[in-house]
């Protein structure tokens, strides 16, 4: 509990700092930690959380000069990170931030905290042209990614590595996919701009905002015109382009996203699989906003005895777990929880589910591999593993998308079995 005003900044610090400490004690963003904050103050937290985890390495990077030694205390820990993250992005106002972040402290073991942050952000503030120079000769602390993931960047893409880390440290934009079965996208993006959101056409039936707005401000969302999907993921439902009336599973569905595009573009015999019912919720509230119909079903989809009739599909959607590594800035916590070995881990997991899902791909039909990763261990390595182990698998198509301004960062690999 705390005394703090929840439409106050020294509440949002101190609420930001507590999710922060969770993170880093294991648990996800995905976990729904935001939604426990009050609904007030969530906007704010969520900026503190998400903008304090993208710039952690410069942070951490600060308080190892500014402390003399670590603290005890890891939430005044947390704390620190989150007030030197708004008082570099809010220069305007750093005396409110200090005064703010001493407030927040006063929450925190008796308050016996306040000086050290006070004293610890006004240093900072004298100390920031230094520290901005010592910044920029540290790699790790000016990249804001762990030294492993770099030097995985540099092997994979030596040319280049440095766009796409500087893409994972950006906020992520946002883009909307129009459903066809509603709207035309001509009629929506005019739309939009009645109501003051600017946009651009992006792929096949896409809509790139200038900059990201609430979703309750897009026109009919709760109708289902649109939802929101970046311009890479909306990729996947051309790429497996299945016929009208196929047969089609899409095995890793959650939260839905892949599955409703596929069946705007076609009427389709859908299944849609994900391992918790909690997730498989999600993606029938997202069908049933735009629509749309399929089967959805809580399954191992690695364990077929326990979700398959026997009977084949004519396009298998195969969207594995993986590092996320591609859409990092969309998942700010991901690049400070993973371990280099988590690769590996991920790597087996997707094997794993490529050689079940293989067999209830009919003869003559596709499967399209998919991953939001930029990790080649993931992706085209996945591949070639795949494709010596499976002699009927043929490869028509791949692509490595590499997160951009505009774009995530995903990988496709669009799989033909031999009759």
């Amino acid at each position: 509990m705390t005394r703090l005003a929840p439409d106050s900044l020294a509440f949002a610090l101190l609420q930001a700092a507590r999710i922060q400490l969770a993170v880093f004690g294991g648990q996800s963003l995905a976990d729904g930690l935001l939604s426990r904050v009050e609904p007030l103050a969530r906007p704010a937290v969520q900026d503190l959380v998400y903008g304090s985890l993208r710039r952690y390495g410069r942070g951490d990077f600060f308080l190892g000069r500014l402390l003399a030694r670590p603290l005890a205390d890891q939430e005044v820990h947390s704390l620190l990170l989150v007030a030197l993250y708004r008082l570099e992005t809010r220069p305007d106002a750093t005396h409110t931030v200090v005064d703010q972040a001493v407030v927040a402290a006063g929450e925190i073991a008796m308050g016996n905290f306040r000086g050290l942050v006070n004293g610890v952000l006004r240093n900072f503030l004298r100390q920031q042209t230094a520290l901005l120079e010592a910044l920029d000769r540290d790699e790790c602390a000016r990249s804001q990614h762990p030294d492993w993931w770099l030097a995985q960047l540099k092997a994979a893409y030596a040319d280049v590595w440095r766009p796409i880390v500087d893409a994972g440290n950006l906020p992520p934009p946002m883009a909307l996919r129009v459903n066809a079965r509603r709207c035309a996208r001509d009629d929506y993006r005019a739309r939009l701009k009645a109501a003051g959101i600017a946009s651009m056409m992006v792929g096949e039936i896409g809509l790139a905002l200038e900059k990201p707005v609430p979703i309750e401000r897009l026109p009919d969302f709760a109708a289902g015109f649109v939802s929101v999907q970046d311009p890479g993921a909306q990729r996947a439902a051309s790429l497996l382009d299945p016929l009208p009336g196929s047969r089609v599973l899409d095995a890793c569905a959650a939260p839905g996203g892949k599955t409703a595009h596929l069946l705007e573009r076609a009427d389709l015999d859908l299944l849609a699989l994900d391992l918790k019912p909690s997730r498989c919720r999600r993606i029938q509230e997202n069908l049933d906003r735009l629509g749309l119909q399929a089967s959805v079903k809580a399954a191992d989809c690695a364990k077929l005895p326990t979700w398959w009739d026997g009977r084949f599909f004519d396009a298998v959607l195969a969207d594995v777990p993986c590092t996320a590594s591609g859409v990092v800035r969309r998942n700010p916590d991901t690049k400070w929880l993973r371990r280099e070995a988590d690769i590996a881990s991920f790597a087996k997991a997707q094997a794993r589910i490529l050689d079940a899902l293989w067999q209830v791909v009919r003869p003559g039909g596709k499967l399209l591999y998919v991953t939001c990763s930029v990790f080649p261990a993931e992706n085209g390595e996945q591949m070639v593993s795949f494709l010596a182990r499976q002699s009927q698998a043929e490869r028509v198509h791949e692509e490595q998308l590499l997160p951009t301004a505009d774009s995530d960062g995903f990988y496709y690999c669009l799989l033909e079995k031999r009759a």
